[in-house]
């Protein structure tokens, strides 16, 4: 199992309170790395390419949560790969 799907699983398992604070320090911690790319002091720039990505896949699920297609800890993508 890859490093992303697994992040993406204690994501999907995580109550909607708990990813909402998971966005404010995801968007928090972007702020400081742009922030610190402009000073110069951050000399990775794949770290914000993975922050966006974090805050894309919270909100993701935050979305699908309140459409409904999906609820917490949703077994329907585990029957899917059995």
């Amino acid at each position: 199992m890859s490093k992303i799907s697994t992040s993406l699983e204690q994501l999907r398992d995580q109550p909607d309170t708990e990813l909402r604070q998971a966005l404010v320090r995801s968007r928090d911690e972007l702020f400081r790395l742009n922030l610190g790319q402009h000073t110069n002091q951050v000399t990775s720039t794949a770290a914000l390419m993975q922050k966006r990505r974090e805050i894309a896949r919270i909100l993701t699920i935050l979305r699908a949560r309140a459409l409904g297609t999906e609820a917490q800890g949703d077994q329907t993508t585990k029957k899917a790969k059995s």
